[in-house]
């Protein structure tokens, strides 16, 4: 069930995007993390393109009601790292 979740909160971070790149916060590799208690509980730890970005509170809220919104997701709470740093290189292929 925590597998299936995740996915789903997968599938739904793909619709956060980020307002400099115009793409998904998921195709921009910004999601390092997603972790699903059986409880419902999930734990994302992402970046931001750059420390200090001034979206990252923004990117942070938008990801956290994303996620929260899946159907079975009791709570969310999302960490930013900056360890390892972003690279362009972790972007998805188009």
């Amino acid at each position: 069930m925590s597998a299936n979740l995740e996915r789903l909160v997968e599938i739904a971070l793909r619709d956060v995007l980020d307002p400099e790149m115009g793409r998904s916060v998921v195709d921009l590799g910004l999601i390092y993390a997603i972790k699903v208690t059986p409880g419902g509980s999930v734990a994302i730890t992402m970046t931001t393109t750059t420390r200090g970005c001034p979206l990252a509170g923004f990117l942070k809220e938008a990801v956290a009601m994303a996620a929260g919104a899946v159907e079975g997701v009791r709570d969310v709470g999302v960490t930013l790292t900056y360890e390892p740093a972003w690279a362009p290189a972790m972007i998805a292929a188009e």
